[in-house]
């Protein structure tokens, strides 16, 4: 047993490039696991950075020097956000506090809805089971513990330091990460040791995988809830932007996300309209969106990014999403390429079989 754990480990370790790549991961998952709180600022402006740079390449390719590339592009982009947050977001706050506080009121509609339906199908349903249900909705979804967590995060979210750091830092420190890429990335080259050829190459695949995902993700989450949002309020659904939003969103998380937001359209859509065909034609489109999401966009946008299995998927964001919570959630498939890409790429250096020597005549 000794022997073989002897053989396997100079198999896979025994190339010092492999070594260098080892630590470099280590390091990289160490720092992010410790002091990923406290550099937050910096990864969300890296985030930020890498996902900018296409543009600024682009713009530099026709003679535009790349320091004013860079500040157009960030003011444009820096005016979407500022377009979203004082166009979108009010929008879906006023909608959001509408739902909370038309919960208890949706709850017990549905509960006679459902009373209704447990005394025409006595065998599929009980009254019992029909208060149970209730009880722990109403515990779930009590108004005041609603209003109490969103006071808290209202609370934290409106701290002045926290938005003195995002709002001035991270434009400032995307601008200098866009501007002196170069200089910047030779001077962290003197941290890393010099025989990293092993760490580069599983980069230099990862680096169009990485940029080919959040790209695809961003359009999948823009026109996932875009078509819903025209979807609900061609349907007159209530808070159709709410649930647009939510459903753009859900896709951050593969297979679960769209379960989950299922929930809350078809809650709102039974109370709206009880069994009706309005509410069968809700939930028929809505699955429809969901099949050509799935079916048509998804391999449009990620055919050359995403080549994992569904379990390997569904457990990336499991493990990752517990580590980072939703910046994990979002880098799960991209992390998940990562491992699989420093797997493919490991050094195995089995000793070959001896080949036969034939004796010259």
């Amino acid at each position: 047993m000794l022997s073989y754990l002897g053989d396997w480990y100079k198999a896979r370790f025994s190339d010092p490039q492999a070594i260098t790549l080892l630590f470099i991961l280590l390091g990289i998952g160490l720092l992010l696991y410790f002091a990923g709180g406290l550099l937050a600022p910096l990864l969300v402006a890296l985030v930020l950075a890498f996902l900018l740079e296409w543009p600024v390449a682009q713009i530099s390719r026709f003679g535009i020097n790349r320091s004013v590339g860079a500040s157009l592009i960030l003011v444009l982009f820096i005016g979407l956000m500022v377009l979203i947050a004082f166009g979108l977001v009010p929008s879906l706050w006023r909608q959001g506090i509408s739902l909370a506080t038309d919960l208890p009121v949706m709850i017990d509609t549905g509960m006679q809805s459902l009373v209704s339906l447990s005394e025409k199908y006595p065998q599929y349903i009980s009254i019992e089971q029909i208060d149970a249900m209730v009880i722990e909705l109403k515990k779930l979804l009590d108004t005041q513990h609603l209003l109490d967590i969103g006071k808290q995060l209202l609370g934290y979210s409106a701290s002045l330091l926290v938005l003195m750091v995002y709002v001035i830092l991270v434009p400032l420190l995307v601008f200098f990460f866009l501007k002196d890429k170069e200089q910047l990335i030779k001077s962290s080259k003197r941290f890393f040791p010099n025989n990293r050829d092993l760490a580069r190459k599983v980069w230099f695949e990862m680096d169009q995988q990485i940029f080919n995902y959040i790209r695809g993700k961003v359009i999948e989450i823009v026109i996932v809830g875009a078509v819903s949002y025209i979807f609900f309020a061609v349907m007159g659904l209530r808070y159709s932007a709410l649930l647009g939003v939510l459903t753009g969103l859900s896709v951050l998380i593969p297979y679960v996300g769209a379960t989950l937001v299922t929930l809350p359209i078809a809650l709102v859509a039974f109370v709206q309209w009880g069994v009706s065909p309005e509410f069968g034609y809700v939930m028929i489109g809505y699955g429809i969106i969901q099949a050509l999401d799935g079916n048509v966009l998804v391999p449009i946008l990620f055919s050359d990014a995403v080549d994992l299995h569904p379990v390997l998927i569904i457990a990336a964001v499991l493990v990752f999403g517990g580590l980072w919570g939703v910046w994990g959630v979002f880098f799960a498939i991209p992390l998940a390429s990562l491992v699989k890409a420093v797997i493919n790429a490991w050094p195995d250096s089995q000793p070959a079989e001896s080949e036969p020597i034939v004796k010259a005549d």
